[in-house]
């Protein structure tokens, strides 16, 4: 649903005697002829359950503008269960009906299955007879052609195939991309006269009491349907209408009967695949078969707008309910421009990788927070409007992330960014690719040779697909049983991904993510994520500064970084009753830093007293302090340095409050955390009796006091 695609609104040819059709005149004006509006309007379809103003109308209309407040969330509610009843034999996904369904029908079974193999053979030895000509490069461009209308021949299955093909420069060379391009929505079309008697016979009503206008022909055609452009006759809302291709369940049903026999035949005969083929077979069969039921995708729609529409730089169109049935889907007309169209996104001032990474921020939300996540987001279904904001359309396809494995997937890149791959090796029980009896000790070093090489030493430089090949490496070596979901997930990202790349071929789709890890991690009190910092914190009984200032750095690049937040899930554990082991190593990384603090911070005041003027003081002699042993005084002052580094992240975030000590002080005023108290002032107290006492007694500091030292 392209600005650029648009057509001006015209009518149906189907109901010449009821609705005006505009025709393009020589010299490209139009002539339209008006219809009478009606003389009662007693349902408005729009979509309601919301409080706003709409204002519809586009000045030319000579009907007055509908404004509407305080939409009622009970008609929505009825709007929406009379939807619902029109789609009661919308089609469901059965292995076990597609099975005795085809069973009595091998002829159809092996044409089809024919009909694919020659067509998949053919373009074969194309390419096998360009290699051995020596006609690749010459030919690349024809063949990316034939590829894209074989794709187009074989039907929709195969459609969805090439689009997700179409998004993968690393898969496919640059002539084949731009082609397979053209399936977001250069697909053939189907009459529009099917399109319109099926709209009057899926909403019970005659075309011309539905809208004043419609566009004469559709303005995309997508894999499963086209969309026409049209008005609403009661609301004067500009909406989309999607309307299913005529016998779309045949096909589909039988492409996936073939497919998911070539599944079973992949688990029993393929070894190096251990995932069971069939379960995700089904999996996307029954994500499919929801798409054929457009009630289903309403309400997709409308679940995702409530959950992430939140943001100013995401839009999602509301739902008319009244005029959506099961191969009728009406919905709020967006303008705006395909994500992969980058001359037109660069000639309306826009930045392509920015929408690309507020793409992979909701991405990230969607997957990771409700879990709740769209699950085909191909260019065709991303539109950047005039005002710099990413419209997601086309709800069919969404997947769910399992609760457990939300928290463990954050856990996991985390663990991964540091080169933690112990830890790492243990999220695959929570992520339930292993079951809990499995050893995961050997797939530790086989973590550690895959990603060392591959990863460097900095997040900006991470690649997707480098790490999701590297797991995939592992994942056919050991016994892992890959959920499902996962694969739609992979999907997800590397779409986002490979959009990004096709711009930047740099882009790395994990540094763009990686603050939102790093924020959820400072501040999500969920045990799993908290626990999962304290690991990444402490270390061999010592605290690793390095680690939280990288994350500290990360995570206030997120937009939504709280630095009120951050923190506070291992101070409230440092004061529960399961942080006893906790609150003994703070004690004694406080004990450090105070010291550090103390000892460094006089050293220096020492050093700027010009020489004439320095003194031994009382408390002993700091030229003794000045010439501690190996670097110690040099180890403190770092660990000084670095704790007021972290401390200037925090002070510095966008959103910073000296507030951010209150909850702190709250916390502080717990009996449990008098006991940290204590601990740290005796501990400071007892380290610098010693150093005075050794001072005294001028013996070397080396002799009692461990070496300060951070990491």
């Amino acid at each position: 649903m392209s600005s650029a695609a648009a057509l001006p609104i015209s009518a149906s040819p189907l109901r010449l005697r009821r609705l005006q059709v505009s025709e393009p005149r020589r010299g490209g004006s139009r002539a339209v002829r008006t219809v009478a509006p009606p003389r009662a309007a007693p349902s408005d379809g729009r979509p309601r359950g919301r409080s706003e103003v709409v204002v519809v109308g586009d000045g030319s209309d000579e009907w007055p503008a509908v404004r509407t407040s305080r939409l009622d969330l009970v008609e929505d509610i009825r709007a929406q269960m009379k939807a619902l009843a029109r789609a009661a034999d919308a089609p469901v996904y059965s292995a076990d009906r597609l099975d005795y369904k085809y069973r009595s029908r091998p002829l159809e079974v092996v044409r089809r299955a024919l009909e694919v193999l020659i067509a998949l053979g053919s373009f074969a030895m194309k390419l096998l007879l360009d290699k051995k000509g020596g006609r690749v490069e010459q030919n690349k461009r024809k063949r990316g052609a034939e590829f894209r209308m074989m794709f187009t021949r074989l039907g929709p299955t195969f459609v969805k195939i090439g689009q997700a093909l179409s998004t993968r420069p690393d898969l496919c060379p640059p002539e084949y991309l731009s082609e397979l391009s053209e399936l977001q929505n250069a697909l053939p079309t189907f009459p529009d006269a099917e399109a319109f008697e099926c709209i009057e016979r899926e909403l019970g009503q005659p075309l011309d009491t539905i809208f004043s206008s419609i566009s004469a022909s559709p303005i995309a055609a997508a894999s499963l349907g086209q969309v026409y452009k049209a008005r609403l006759r009661h609301s004067r809302q500009v909406v989309a209408v999607k309307v299913q291709r005529p016998g779309i369940e045949e096909v589909i049903g039988l492409d996936f009967h073939l497919i998911r026999s070539l599944g079973f035949l992949i688990n029993k005969y393929v070894d190096m695949v251990t995932t069971d083929v069939v379960a995700l077979v089904d999996e996307f069969g029954h994500r499919v078969y929801q798409e054929l039921n457009y009630v289903q995708e309403g309400r997709n729609a409308r679940r995702f707008k409530i959950l992430y529409a939140d943001k100013q730089d995401i839009i999602v169109p509301d739902i008319f309910w009244d005029y959506t049935s099961a191969k009728v889907l009406t919905m709020e007309w967006v303008d705006g421009v395909k994500l992969s169209d980058l001359e037109a996104i660069e000639r309306q001032g826009l930045n392509v990788l920015e929408l690309v990474t507020t793409g992979v921020e909701c991405t990230l939300r969607q997957l990771l927070e409700y879990g709740y996540f769209h699950a085909d987001p191909h260019p065709g279904n991303l539109l950047a409007t005039p005002s710099g904001k990413l419209a997601f359309l086309d709800f069919g396809m969404m997947s769910e992330t399992p609760e457990k494995a939300r928290f463990a997937i954050i856990g996991h890149v985390v663990h991964l960014v540091n080169r933690d791959y112990e830890a790492m090796a243990r999220d695959y029980y929570a992520l339930e690719f292993l079951s809990p009896d499995v050893d995961v000790s050997p797939i530790v070093p086989a973590l550690q040779n895959l990603f060392d090489d591959a990863l460097s030493a900095t997040v900006s430089e991470l690649n997707f697909k480098t790490i999701v090949d590297g797991l995939d490496v592992v994942f056919y070596q050991f016994p892992f049983k890959v959920p499902a979901y996962y694969a739609l997930i992979l999907r997800s990202l590397t779409v986002l991904e490979g959009l990004a790349i096709c711009v930047d071929p740099n882009f790395k789709a994990l540094a763009a993510s990686y603050p939102y890890f790093a924020k959820r991690l400072l501040t999500d009190p969920n045990p799993y994520l908290r626990d999962a910092l304290v690991e990444l914190l402490f270390k061999d009984g010592r605290f690793r500064w390095n680690r939280l200032q990288n994350l500290l750095e990360q995570g206030r690049k997120d937009r939504d970084f709280s630095a009120k937040e951050a923190l506070q899930p291992v101070l409230q554990l440092l004061v529960g009753p399961e942080g006893e082991e906790l609150r003994v190593l703070v004690i004694e990384e406080s004990v450090h830093i105070v010291e550090a603090i103390i000892l460094s911070s006089a050293v220096d005041a020492y050093k700027s007293i010009p020489d004439y003027l320095r003194i031994p003081l009382f408390i002993g002699n700091l030229r003794g302090l000045a010439a501690m042993r190996d670097g110690e005084l040099e180890s403190m002052t770092n660990l000084r340095d670095q704790v007021l580094r972290i401390w200037n992240l925090l002070q510095t975030s966008e959103n910073f409050d000296p507030a951010i000590l209150l909850p702190i002080l709250r916390i502080l005023q717990q009996p449990e955390a008098h006991y940290l108290g204590v601990g740290v002032l005796g501990g400071v107290m007892q380290r610098l009796a010693a150093r005075m006492l050794q001072q005294l007694l001028q013996t070397s500091p080396s002799a009692t006091l461990p070496a300060s030292t951070s990491q």
